[in-house]
């Protein structure tokens, strides 16, 4: 079976429930994806990083990969690890909702040795209207990088794709809500 196979019905089994939920973004939904439940399971977590650093590199090149804080970071990790097996290493970028309010008080975690204009490629594990995607784009941007990419595992296909390419961004996701609906 192939990794984008294996990483659907994964999805299909752990992650996709058919009820009724407040999406992040504040719309109510018939379905929801917890992707954080298949990538963070040892076959999500390798079939993730296989898949989508495949997508990642189709898109064009870049020097790391950036996940949204909480359920891109896992896949920002797993892209990372799969990249530096496969020869090609990426770094991985946490992005933080809100910086740390102690310590570094860093919004970013993982990009200290990054050059500044490093081109970042965003990975988010579901895209519902874009809005969580672009406020990383923009701390990234912010912090000096090029982000020109955005890769998702899921778009939910509720207008998210549409902002972010009205953003000026190249968007691409694994699977989208047909592969999930009867």
């Amino acid at each position: 079976m192939s990794a984008r196979a294996e990483l659907l019905e994964l999805l299909r089994d752990r992650s996709f429930a058919r009820k009724r939920v407040v999406l992040a973004s504040g719309k109510e939904s018939d379905f929801f994806i917890d992707c954080k439940q298949t990538v963070l399971s040892a076959a999500g977590h390798r079939a993730s990083g296989e898949v989508m650093l495949e997508a990642v590199v189709a898109m064009g090149p870049c020097d790391a990969v950036a996940g949204v804080e909480l359920g891109g970071c896992p896949l920002a990790s797993a892209v990372s690890l799969t990249s530096c097996a496969s020869g090609s290493p990426l770094d991985a970028i946490y992005v933080r909702k809100e910086a740390k309010d102690h310590g570094s008080k860093r919004q970013l975690e993982g990009d200290a040795h990054l050059r500044k204009a490093a081109r970042v490629t965003l990975l988010e594990d579901v895209v519902t209207t874009g809005g969580s995607t672009l406020k990383a784009v923009e701390k990234l941007r912010a912090a000096g990088y090029d982000v020109a990419f955005v890769v998702a595992l899921v778009d939910r296909q509720e207008g998210g794709r549409e902002a972010i390419e009205a953003a000026g961004l190249v968007f691409t996701s694994i699977f989208t809500r047909a592969d999930f609906m009867d």
